[in-house]
């Protein structure tokens, strides 16, 4: 499971980059920038695939809650060599605000979905006026374990490190050197103030990834997978939430077209 030839996957991921683009006749890309490994991982790899000229990363902070975020992310974008001018700032509270008090009271699994969606709806219209493609952030861990909102943080034109366990990505990140304070940053969302993928999760990424790689790679069963400090609850944890989330990459579901119709 782990990432035997950064090197080479970078480049087969710019690869991967310039002819989507190509193909699509697109040059610019439009990216959502948290301050997280994952968007800033696809962020170099969008800026070494087209040019840090054609790449708009786009800071979305919730108010005040995720300042410390934005501020990791503006330092990040701008030491790229980014233009300020490329770079956008929405604050999406007033609009996650005004849905939350149509709706009336909300939990926070409700308002973290609604912030996921309202970020990607500003990333599609800033790529409708850049005339470009939302570069997505997702990896494989989040995918398999369902960890994200349906048309929230899933959507995109194009996912370059969504076939990479999240510990690849950390691999990939090292190689690529995004910044230390980055790679080490606890893994969040920002969806609330203390929100920790690994503690909604109730596991590690560590663990889930060895998990998963044994699960879906090298197809061991359920009751027969081990490892170094993985206990059986976990192993039913990781799994269990595979079983629970498995919808998402059903829906929607379709009818089959009538012969006769």
């Amino acid at each position: 499971m782990n990432l035997e030839n950064p090197e080479k996957t970078a480049a087969e991921i710019i690869s991967f980059i310039k002819s989507a683009f190509s193909a699509s006749g697109f040059s610019r890309a439009v990216i959502g920038v948290s301050g997280g490994v994952d968007s800033a991982t696809s962020c170099m790899l969008a800026v070494n695939a087209l040019g840090k000229e054609n790449v708009y990363p786009v800071l979305m902070p919730y108010g005040i809650i995720t300042m410390q975020a934005t501020i990791d992310a503006m330092k990040f974008v701008q030491g790229l060599g980014i233009s300020v001018g490329q770079i956008s700032r929405v604050d999406i509270k007033p609009a996650v605000d005004a849905i939350i008090s149509a709706s009336g009271p909300v939990d926070s699994l409700r308002r973290g979905n609604i912030m996921a969606r309202e970020r990607m709806t500003v990333l599609f219209d800033q790529a409708k006026k850049r005339n470009a493609l939302v570069v997505g952030t997702e990896n494989r861990s989040e995918h398999m374990l369902g960890y994200y909102t349906r048309f929230g943080d899933e959507a995109s034109d194009i996912e370059p490190i969504g076939h990479l366990y999240k510990t690849q990505v950390l691999e990939l990140a090292k190689h690529l050197k995004v910044p230390a304070d980055i790679i080490s940053k606890t893994p969040s969302a920002d969806l609330w103030a203390g929100q920790t993928d690994e503690g909604e999760l109730g596991f590690t990424y560590q663990d889930a990834d060895e998990i998963l790689y044994q699960y879906y790679d090298l197809k061991i069963p359920e009751e027969k997978i081990a490892g170094a400090n993985i206990s059986a609850e976990i192993v039913k944890r990781v799994t269990g939430r595979l079983k629970t989330h498995e919808f998402k990459d059903k829906t929607p579901y379709r009818m089959t077209a009538s012969k006769s119709a």
